[in-house]
């Protein structure tokens, strides 16, 4: 075997070691994004599952305010069928149905803490109380799992759009970028939502 050759197969061997590194890439970083979705998926049903305990503790004191309590039902009900729908398949499509959804949810839970206001008793209620900071806790884990989900999809993204990886992308089944999870009133979301009772 001649230089030439030992050195055209080296090019060879080199050049297919880079494309699985390429493809080894996609992959993993898609795998990252897809886990921070997880994790979101992991509090947001926390999160709907204390929502109905925070009505039906609110009822007992709130009876002439059914229509506020059946609108925070009714939109944790829609964002929780979304998210149960969008299992595996983390669209830019899927990610803005959801963010609506969240949105209309974020507006119910708010016009339910304007509600509460106006009683002191329910504020002062043990378990409302103890709901009320279960709550907040669970939207400052939300708020962190979704910026890690932003950072690992923009990761992901910047990687697929980069030379060489865009020659490669479609072809290893990554054509498309994933879709950042952002809400129209995304200065309002900065903060964890104030939860007071």
């Amino acid at each position: 075997m001649d230089i030439a050759s030992i050195v055209t197969l080296l090019l060879i061997v080199g050049a297919i070691v880079y494309i699985i590194t390429i493809y080894n890439g996609l992959v993993s970083k898609k795998n990252g994004y897809e886990n921070g979705f997880s994790q979101i998926e992991v509090q947001l049903k926390r999160r709907y599952d204390l929502i109905p305990n925070l009505v039906e503790t609110a009822k007992a004191y709130m009876s002439h305010e059914q229509e506020t309590m059946e609108k925070v039902i009714k939109a944790r009900n829609q964002a929780s069928e979304i998210l149960k729908s969008m299992a595996g398949n983390l669209t830019a499509d899927n990610m803005k149905k959801f963010s609506g959804a969240e949105q209309a949810l974020s507006g119910a839970m708010g016009s339910l803490n304007v509600v509460m206001e106006n009683y002191p008793d329910l504020k002062a209620n043990e378990n409302m109380m103890q709901l009320s900071e279960e709550l907040t806790s669970t939207e400052n884990k939300v708020a962190r799992s979704r910026q890690f989900y932003n950072d690992a999809v923009t990761d992901y993204n910047t990687f697929r759009q980069s030379f060489p990886q865009i020659l490669f992308a479609a072809k290893f089944g990554h054509g498309k970028d994933a879709g950042l999870l952002e809400f129209e009133d995304s200065e309002q979301m900065q903060a964890a939502p104030k939860v007071s009772f």
